[in-house]
């Protein structure tokens, strides 16, 4: 049996929609007067954040999905890559993972759910890091990922409430992940994505931690489920600027115009559109497919920087040098009320 046809979703597409978690986590209480918990849930950040001392931060994140591709190997590699990013956006360094694990016991063989597990281990080690331990349940729905525990320095931390105006947007890895797992789903993938897709969803975005510290960067997150406009908003609020991006800028993955052209969407593209409210504005008359890219989910998708514009293009320059060749500055920030403004439009490729 296909792992896919296990799970009514996949990869980060499982994602509540934003608006669907703002009002579960309407009313519920505050962390508390804990003055050592330098980042909470306050700006939607990607890792939460203890200060031990003036030098030392412990952080900490969890991620886990259902598969979004067949091969269980790749399916733990992914969600692993996925997991881990959170402590690389914050400028941290991962020291230990904890597996999460949920498995339909009945009908996978205990092989395919060890494959899950080895692919996990196998990103955990690349990143130096143990996988120590975890907890399993019996699910109807294979569910697997990772809770992170990192360190890192409080001079050195990134968040994504720091740009400023004037900033110029820098996006690591190409968008189409969404696409990519729609067409899988309807084994409809065009020959070679696959290989291009699993390369850019397994690259660990450890270049956020090798960014830490540099004076030239104010702010950074991971674009995952919500998308790129998603988080890019959630950016903007945190920040207090307005984006603006353009999008004819935004690196694509190969076939990622043409699938979303040609229908191949997850659901959780409408729920994050329709998540948006009026933090979002479009070109006029922009097609349904082009708005879908901006919106589609990604899974372990690439990391959005913001920084100092006279910086942005031996940055770039940097990154791509560091292994993430699709690197590009897609806009800036301005003075204004929060929110994100597109200009342009996403082309076929």
């Amino acid at each position: 049996m296909r792992l896919t046809e296990l799970a009514h979703g996949g990869g980060c597409g499982c994602k509540l929609a934003p608006s669907v978690l703002q009002t579960l986590l309407a009313g519920q209480p505050a962390a508390g007067p804990f003055p050592q918990l330098l980042v909470g849930t306050e700006t939607a950040d990607d890792a939460a954040v203890w200060q031990v001392n003036d030098d030392l931060t412990v952080l900490a994140t969890t991620d886990f999905f259902m598969p979004m591709v067949d091969d269980p190997r790749d399916f733990g590699r992914i969600a692993a890559t996925n997991a881990l990013s959170d402590i690389y956006a914050m400028g941290g360094r991962p020291i230990m993972a904890l597996a999460i694990l949920g498995m339909p016991i009945s009908r996978l063989p205990a092989e395919t759910i060890r494959e899950i597990l080895a692919g996990g281990a196998s990103v955990c080690a690349e990143a130096g890091i143990p996988v120590a331990g975890g907890h399993s349940i019996d699910s109807p729905e294979p569910i697997y990922g990772l809770a992170v525990v990192g360190l890192g320095s409080p001079a050195r931390l990134h968040r994504n409430s720091g740009a400023k105006p004037g900033d110029a947007l820098i996006l690591t890895k190409g968008l189409g992940v969404g696409h990519y797992s729609a067409a899988i789903k309807r084994q409809a993938l065009p020959g070679g994505a696959y290989a291009e897709m699993l390369a850019s969803t397994t690259l660990l975005n450890r270049i956020g931690g090798e960014l830490s510290g540099e004076a030239a960067v104010h702010a950074i997150t991971d674009v995952t489920g919500f998308g790129l406009l998603g988080h890019a908003l959630e950016l903007a609020r945190g920040s207090g600027v307005a984006l603006r991006l353009d999008a004819a800028a935004v690196p694509l993955l190969e076939h990622a115009a043409a699938l979303a052209r040609d229908g191949f969407v997850t659901g959780a593209s409408h729920r994050n559109w329709d998540s948006y409210g009026e933090g979002i504005t479009l070109p006029t008359a922009m097609p349904d497919w082009q708005r879908h890219l901006l919106c589609d989910p990604q899974t372990s998708g690439g990391l959005l920087i913001a920084c100092e514009a006279a910086a942005a293009n031996a940055l770039v320059a940097r990154i791509r040098g560091a292994g993430y060749p699709l690197a590009t500055r897609i806009g800036d920030a301005v003075a204004g009320a929060a929110g994100v403004t597109v200009t342009g439009a996403p082309e076929l490729r």
